[in-house]
Formats: C-alpha cells, structure tokens, sequence
C-alpha cells in the first residue's frame, strides 16, 4: 500500500470515495432523503474543489497496490478547522475507510499520518468530531488516547444530531 496526497486532479474520485464511503458509515441509522441532502451539498465538486485548493486543508488516499483507494483522510489547520475553539491543533475531519477494506489498520495508518503533520506544522493537539451513536469509532479514538471534551449540533439533512468532541495532546 502506500499514501498519496490529494490535488485537483484526484477531485472526482475523492468525491466518489466520499459519498460512498460516507453513505456506508450513516444510511443504516438516517433516512434516505437526510443522507442524499448531506451527500449532494456536502460532497458537490465546487465544494470539495475548494477544499482541496484551501491550504490550511490536507487530504491523503490510502491506496493498494493496484492503486485502488482504499480510504482516505481530511486534516484541517488553522481557519480550515469547523470549529473556532482550538488553537494551536489540528483537525482531523475525515477518516473514512471502504468497507472491503475494513478491520486492516488502515484507520491507524490514516491516524499516523495526522500526526505526523501535526508535528511538522508544531501542532500541540490533535481534535475531531464524532457522531454520538457511532461506537466503533468513538471506541477507536478512546483507543489512541483521545479524550471527550465537549460536542457540537451536526446537521444530517434537516436532523440536527450531536457529535462528541475528542482532543489529544502530543
């Protein structure tokens, strides 16, 4: 396997990895019209265009070695971040990985990467967002020593929905 970071040129398959990816993790526990709302304004090519163009914002596939994506990872630094109240840390936004692909440590590895940027960037901490019925990943980041800390409304279509914040300090 090997990492490759994201540019222009990766946008549609991004967006391709994204949807699926992120309709895989959710559609059991949302309604279709939630999940195709979130999905169509969220993963729409003008706006991943320009969150691959911004630079306080990283995305990296994890790909095979017949180069097929496996999974991928979103960071986000500085204004990049959703949310106003870490300075001084970065976001790890995204990791989503696809489900033939699953319970291999890629998760880890995307985690790994993540924090070896933060270190290169001089980053004291590392947070995320997590959805508050999603167990596996809650339990993923409890794992690596992440702390809950707070939470914030995550709107899921027309369904607000709370996701628990998580920091680490490094």
């Amino acid at each position: 396997m090997h990492i490759k970071e994201l540019d222009l040129t990766d946008l549609n398959e991004l967006q391709k990895v994204s949807t699926e990816t992120f309709y895989d993790t959710f559609a059991a526990q949302n309604t279709e019209q939630n999940m195709q709302d979130y999905l169509v304004n969220s993963y729409k090519l003008e706006k991943l265009s320009a969150e691959l163009e911004n630079k306080n914002s990283f995305f990296y596939f994890v790909l095979n070695d017949t180069n097929e994506v496996m999974g991928y990872l979103k960071l986000n630094v500085n204004d990049a971040q959703s949310e106003d109240d870490f300075e001084n840390a970065l976001e790890i936004e995204r990791i989503y990985i696809r489900k033939a692909f699953q319970k291999q440590g890629l998760g880890k590895i995307l985690y790994n990467i993540a924090t070896t940027r933060a270190v290169q960037l001089g980053k004291r901490r590392i947070w995320l967002g997590v959805w508050e019925h999603n167990q596996n990943a809650k339990a993923f980041y409890q794992h690596l020593g992440f702390d809950f800390v707070g939470s914030h409304i995550f709107n899921m279509g027309n369904d607000p929905q709370t996701d628990l914040i998580m920091v680490k300090t490094i």
